[in-house]
């Protein structure tokens, strides 16, 4: 399977991007799939999850900015962010888990794609 990232840039605060995440391979619809993002000099962090059947989660930091969709009809992935904060700036980065469920691991990662917020 492989991923590929696209979608960021450089906006400003309280401005929005969609991320999307094109997976190859016909059972993308069996797999839970995630963002995760990096800042400079930080460890990378998981921003939000959805599960084969649907079902969301997110980091607190971005609870009530972010939406995690997919089609799987289309193989891929999306990450709406609004209201964005100089704090999101990161390289951002997709990745399909081993099952249907966020609680799997991450066995497929995408190339980021990077996100610069200004104030």
């Amino acid at each position: 399977v492989q991923l590929q990232a696209s979608g960021g840039g450089l906006v400003q605060a309280g401005e929005s991007l969609r991320l999307s995440c094109a997976a190859s391979g016909r059972t993308f619809r069996s797999y839970s799939m995630s963002w995760f993002r990096q800042a400079p000099g930080k460890q990378r962090e998981l921003v939000s999850c959805i599960d084969r059947y649907g079902t969301t989660t997110y980091a607190d930091a971005v609870k009530g900015r972010f939406t995690i969709s997919r089609d799987n009809a289309k193989e891929t992935v999306y990450l709406g962010m609004n209201s964005l904060e100089p704090e999101d700036t990161a390289v951002y980065y997709c990745c399909r888990r081993r099952a249907d469920r966020c609680s799997h691991v991450c066995d497929n990662w995408g190339r980021g794609t990077l996100v610069t917020v200004s104030s």
